[in-house]
């Protein structure tokens, strides 16, 4: 009996927030390795916000999903058969094989993972990409020094809540921007966090103003929107501004009404002499390996932590990646499949 091959496709491309009806279940059959080859079993997957993009036709620094094609998606995979020498059955790798149970792969890009290393979905979390995305950006654009205040918006996600603790190790003062009270509690009672800030409390500005009363030196920006509009005004001169996502805009069809904000954007950058710089987490991939030492080693030491919201059951991912990115989800999102 053929083992079946559940795929979770693009079925249409969303105007808006996604819904069930732009993704598609479908079954076939289980793919079988050709020499040169190994079948990859889906073990855990990667719900992340830069999916979203990938769901528009829009230019992009990306390929975007074609209708009819797999969701694209980190992994963690079990390698069930092999006709690579260099994998063997039984070997976990990081891959991109996507939303569905099985792959194949000829072995380019796959990564092998060290069971010893503590729990493979740490991979897709602080170990990950959304790691690497805060050790790079903060570091490298950043560049926050001790006594400097660090503001940091969706701060409990994977990669806001690295970038606090990175912050905090290199002597700098951690203000986390999150919604809600229990994410601001877990921030400054489990991070670590010097303080934290309710973006969902009607008097946010005032009490983001309250907690930087020396300025924003360096504001990693994640999110956009209303919360950027309430940075602005704090940063000081010479801020440094890595611009990482904004998620507040993913879903947008069209621009936001009201008058053209970009004058006072870059009045300030004019006169505050501000970086912001955009940036993709391969942009700096020579820094893996110090990645990996550093991050690695401060995980062993209990010095950094990461927290995941795991959610049973591939069919469960599209309701999963849109309560992402409403913000419902509390840590790294990952989907165990099996």
């Amino acid at each position: 009996m053929a083992i079946v091959n559940r795929r979770i496709v693009l079925a249409a491309r969303p105007h808006g927030e996604p819904r069930p009806e732009h993704f598609r279940l479908e079954e076939g059959r289980m793919p079988a390795p050709k020499p040169g080859e190994v079948l990859l079993q889906t073990r855990w997957l990667s719900l992340d916000p830069y999916m979203r993009g990938r769901m528009s036709a829009a230019k992009s620094y990306a390929k975007p999903v074609e209708i009819g094609e797999v969701m694209v998606g980190q992994t963690v995979s079990e390698v069930v058969a092999s006709e690579n020498p260099a994998f063997a059955e039984g070997d976990l790798v990081l891959s991109q094989s996507g939303w569905q149970d099985y792959a194949v792969s000829d072995g380019q890009g796959l990564r092998r993972l060290d069971p010893a290393d503590g729990p493979p979905s740490r991979f897709l979390g602080i170990l990950g990409m959304p790691g690497m995305t805060a050790y790079a950006g903060l570091l490298e654009i950043g560049r926050p020094k001790a006594g400097e205040t660090v503001a940091v918006a969706a701060a409990t996600g994977p990669v806001g809540s690295l970038v606090g603790q990175v912050a905090r190790l290199k002597g700098a003062r951690a203000v986390g921007i999150a919604g809600g009270p229990e994410k601001c509690a877990y921030l400054t009672e489990t991070l670590g966090f010097d303080a934290a800030v309710d973006h969902r409390a009607d008097d946010f500005p005032e009490a983001l103003a309250r907690a930087c009363p020396d300025g924003i030196d360096v504001y990693f920006e994640n999110v956009g929107g209303a919360v950027f509009d309430a940075v602005l005004p704090l940063l000081n001169d010479f801020a440094r501004v890595p611009v990482c996502g904004l998620v507040s805009g993913y879903n947008l069809s069209e621009l936001p009404p009201g008058p053209d904000r970009s004058p006072l954007l870059m009045r300030a950058v004019l006169t505050k002499r501000l970086t912001l710089r955009g940036f993709i987490v391969w942009d700096f991939a020579a820094l893996q390996d110090d990645f990996l030492r550093d991050v690695g080693g401060w995980l062993r030491a209990g010095r950094v932590q990461g927290r995941e919201d795991v959610v049973e059951g591939l069919e469960n991912a599209p309701t999963a990646f849109a309560g992402m990115l409403r913000g419902a989800n509390f840590g790294k999102l990952v989907v165990k499949v099996s």
